[in-house]
């Protein structure tokens, strides 16, 4: 159990070899990594600006002795600023960047397994349809996390142990999220249902537990989560073809294609 798990744990080193084999799949990075940093340079900008104005506004209505207050909270101010958008880009860049990392993810397998994918074409029914299930998906990850998190936050109100059980419990859920959020791209292919992608997860434990882990420490780190994002998505796709024996798919939408596989770097 702890080998598995430590194996889960090292698919993100593997996708830094992955990335550096072949450059070629830089292409379907830079891009998002480039829109989420203006998206949260204007964000942080804007929002640090507005603070400054407000603490400035309080502290002129205290003596000048208090003046201290303005800088401790102006450097509360940025540091918290900097933790929340950095969840923000987390939690809203793998929507923008999820064309490229699609691509990404797909081109990875193909790579990696010589797989090619008979994708529908990019009608609007069925753009309309893929949104909507890109939609029902985040929708139902934010019903798990309330279902879960809520009851996990009630543990601190038993005595000693459950603060510990309640870390303990909001890591498990992080982990989880994170497990959905980077093994999505091959899942969704597939056109799994949402509880089939926790049920994989389940079984690919304790693997899934340590990628899961991994990711989330990962993407906890502001600004290191810019880079992290595409990372765990690469790292997720090489999980996924490592362990699909565990991941129930639709094979009419795959075709094998030998000369995928030998495709070289490029």
């Amino acid at each position: 159990m702890v080998r598995n798990f430590l194996s889960g744990a090292s698919y993100p080193f593997h996708a830094l070899v992955m990335l550096q084999r072949y450059p070629a799949l830089w292409k379907y990075i830079a891009f998002p990594i480039l829109l989420n940093i203006l998206v949260g340079a204007t964000i942080y900008a804007g929002l640090l600006l507005a603070g400054f104005r407000g603490i400035d506004a309080l502290i002129a209505t205290l003596p000048e002795w208090a003046s201290i207050v303005g800088w401790l909270l102006r450097a509360l101010l940025l540091v918290t600023l900097l933790i929340a958008t950095g969840y923000l880009l987390v939690r809203f860049g793998v929507v923008l960047g999820a064309p490229f990392y699609g691509r990404l993810s797909e081109r990875l397998e193909e790579l990696r397994d010589g797989v090619a994918f008979d994708a529908p074409p990019p009608t609007v029914s069925n753009v309309a349809h893929d949104v909507g299930r890109a939609l029902l998906f985040e929708i139902k990850k934010l019903l798990l996390a309330l279902t879960i998190g809520l009851p996990v936050l009630l543990l601190n109100l038993i005595p000693f142990a459950g603060s510990v059980l309640a870390t303990a419990g909001g890591i498990a859920l992080g982990a989880t999220i994170s497990c959905l959020d980077f093994l999505d791209p091959p899942l969704e292919r597939r056109r799994l249902r949402f509880r089939t992608k926790l049920g994989a997860i389940r079984r690919g434990l304790p693997a899934t537990a340590g990628f899961g882990l991994i990711c989330l420490g990962l993407v906890s780190i502001p600004l290191i989560n810019l880079f992290a994002v595409p990372l765990c998505i690469t790292a997720g796709t090489l999980f996924y073809c490592d362990h699909k024996h565990e991941f129930p798919g639709n094979p009419a939408m795959v075709r094998k294609s030998s000369s995928l596989a030998q495709d070289p770097p490029s």
